[in-house]
This record gives C-alpha cells, structure tokens and sequence, in this order.
C-alpha cells in the first residue's frame, strides 16, 4: 500500500487519473458495481485493486481517502475513491463487503509523482 507523500492533495491525483486512462470512477450499488459511462456490472471477483493511494489529510481532514486503481476482467480500468474517518461512505451500505470481496493484485509503475 502506498502513501502519497509527494502530492498534498487527493484532488491532485485525481486530475492526473483520466490522463492515465483511469478517469471513470466505479459506482457500488447492490447488484453489483460499474464504472462511469458502462452498464456493464460487475461482482467483486471480477475486478482487482492493482493499486492504493492513502492520503492522510495532516493539513485538512477532509483530505483524509484512499484511492483504488482498478482492472476489470474485461479490461475495463478506474478507481475507486473513499474517504474515511469522518467523512467515510458508510451511507452506502453494500460498499464495505464489496470492497472486502475485491482482491488486490499491486502493481509496479503506477507512482504518479
């Protein structure tokens, strides 16, 4: 797992995904989760975290997130964005086992600094 120590922000990520080709962020509902711009849904096992960012919000809390890169088994590719602590997405209430379910594959060269 990685910690963002080069960039401040999760914002500054974020506007660097889409360049990377991981601009569509995936949607979890309950059944199943989709990246935005597919109707394609997909079970937990079909996708992997190939990378995580955490950011620690030492300056602002609201800046405390994890970022998920993801794959899907049909090549599909986004991320996933949490925040925690505070501002978590506990509201959603298929989001914990989903994410729980996905398994993760960590893969070099994704440093975005």
């Amino acid at each position: 797992m990685s910690t963002s120590k080069s960039m401040t922000t999760y914002s500054q990520v974020l506007n660097i995904l889409p360049e990377r080709g991981y601009g569509n962020e995936l949607n979890i509902k309950r059944a199943g989760a989709s990246f935005d711009g597919s109707e394609k849904l997909f079970q937990p096992e079909q996708l992997k975290i190939i990378k995580v960012y955490r950011f620690e919000g030492e300056s602002d809390p609201s800046d405390m997130a994890v970022i998920y890169l993801l794959h899907s088994d049909t090549d599909e590719k986004g991320f996933l964005l949490n925040a925690y602590g505070t501002y978590s997405d506990e509201d959603n209430q298929y989001y914990d086992e989903f994410i729980k379910r996905v398994p993760i594959d960590e893969m070099e060269g994704f440093e975005l600094h």
